[in-house]
């Protein structure tokens, strides 16, 4: 929990970061048997190494952290791995770190676990949040982090489009918001057509809906935000191989960094009006399933051909983005777990991101960069689009070709999104294949951190924010 930050402690175990070219200044400060200890042990600076120093009495005395070398890349969230294996305690970091927003954010990310499922859980151990940093702001940000996990490892039996719902009320109660909710078959009547496609398979506790939040003063700028909110994808009728169905609670990882960006955007009262839209579905197989082959009008009224019924995450996002436009804002984010094409080009770790406002995306590269929270722009080639014809309709859900997977599925959304209106893609994965230090195996905020970024730096609230900490 974020409660792992604290502001003062009286029996707090000093941490000494150093990096490899300053180790021997450092055992210089040492007592000859804590130098002795410390090389005996292998400690060499190098990134993420630790080395534990007892006290006369026993007990730990003080700890040794390696940054490793001053002209090699370092995660800059290497810090979590203290929290990781260090016992319970109070700890406080006495050298100069590079970077004291990122080395708390990371101590907190550190501490994370998933426990909605456990009996039981360990203490966690503290830091004692070094000076000149906003204590508030990075245990807003931690929270924030910790949120989107836990929506994300939630599997779907606990949380389908309902218990979406449910907590985006809950976030619109915490923060005095407007909600809203159209839910099953009013769907039609209310003009999202292909959000009710999608989730017409499901059972009547799972059917589909489209969730607003709205929240600021009506006349500040206008920042819409989308989540796809996928509670479950099966891959419809072109159902998935069970392999590629274990991870799919997390196809709705795209709401969960949609609601923690909205957290922190509120949470920092930045002056915007806020909306924040989720489409939430579950992708079933029943009689009602739509099929390959159909053909919806959208709410755009542009027609759209089903070739994949697997390809379902860009149709509720066309409903949402057209909702999102008829309200003229100043910017559309959406944030989406859309295509495994988008892991073929760049990892879990990198997600891609479409803008058409050249200014635009460089701002967000720059935040995404200074805040350690990386995007890498691909571009939205029109070429490709005729890769989404179709012979009876307007445009076709599924790329022809099996090729350049990522950027087709957004110049399918782009279709539904104004030119006049900036617009922000992101292909997310919302996930860790593996756990690292600060980043557990699991659920995962991306995006959002340099998002918030950039929003805040745009848009500077009454309440202080740290560029770095307040956006986890």
């Amino acid at each position: 929990m974020s409660e792992s930050l604290i502001e003062s402690s009286d029996v707090s175990v000093p941490i000494y970061a150093v990096t490899v070219d300053d180790l021997d200044g450092l055992l210089a400060t040492l007592s000859d048997v804590e130098a002795s200890w410390a090389r005996a042990t292998g400690f060499d600076g190098a990134a993420g190494a630790v080395t534990v120093i007892a006290d006369a009495r026993g007990t730990i005395g003080r700890v040794l952290f390696g940054l490793g070398r001053t002209d090699a890349p370092v995660d800059r969230l290497i810090s979590a791995k203290l929290p990781m294996i260090l016992p319970q305690g109070d700890y406080e970091f006495r050298t100069n770190l590079p970077d004291p927003e990122l080395a708390t954010l990371g101590w907190a990310l550190g501490n994370y676990r998933f426990t909605r499922y456990k009996t039981s859980a360990s203490p966690q151990p503290r830091l004692v949040v070094p000076k000149g940093v906003d204590i508030a702001a990075s245990r807003r940000a931690a929270r924030a982090i910790y949120w989107v996990r836990d929506l994300v490892n939630t599997p779907a039996n606990d949380l389908g489009p309902a218990e979406i719902a449910d907590e985006i009320h809950k976030l619109a109660e915490r923060h005095e918001a407007e909600f809203s909710q159209i839910v099953g078959p009013a769907l039609l009547s209310a003009n999202f057509p292909l959000i009710h496609a999608v989730g017409a398979a499901a059972a009547d506790d799972r059917a589909p809906r489209i969730v607003d939040l709205k929240w600021g003063d009506p006349t500040h700028p206008k920042i819409t935000l989308i989540g796809k909110g996928v509670a479950f994808d099966t891959g419809g009728l072109d159902i998935k191989p069970s392999s590629g169905m274990l991870l799919m609670k997390k196809d709705m990882g795209g709401a969960a960094n949609a609601m923690g960006l909205a957290d922190l955007i509120m949470t920092a009262k930045l002056p915007v009006r806020l909306r924040l839209i989720v489409p939430t579905v579950e992708n079933a197989i029943s009689a009602k399933a739509f099929r390959p082959g159909d053909v919806f009008r959208s709410r755009a009224g542009i027609t759209v051909e089903i070739g994949n019924t697997d390809a379902e995450g860009r149709l509720i996002l066309a409903d949402a983005l057209t909702l999102a436009a008829e309200d003229e804002p100043d910017l559309i984010v959406d944030l989406a777990t859309l295509t495994g094409a988008a892991r073929v080009a760049l990892g879990p770790d990198i997600p891609p991101f479409y803008c058409h406002d050249d200014a635009l995306a460089a701002e967000l590269t720059r935040h995404a960069d200074r805040v350690g929270d990386p995007l890498w722009r691909l571009p939205l080639w029109r070429p490709y689009a005729s890769m989404l014809d179709s012979k009876v309709a307007d445009i076709n859900n599924a790329g022809s070709g099996g090729f350049a997977g990522s950027v087709t599925a957004a110049l399918f959304l782009d279709r539904f999104v104004p030119k006049t209106i900036p617009w922000i893609h992101a292909d997310i994965y919302a996930w860790n294949p593996s756990a690292r230090p600060g980043r557990s195996e699991g659920g995962e905020a991306q995006a959002i951190r340099a998002l918030f970024s950039l929003l805040a730096a745009r848009y500077p609230g009454s309440t202080p924010v740290s560029v770095k900490t307040a956006t986890p």
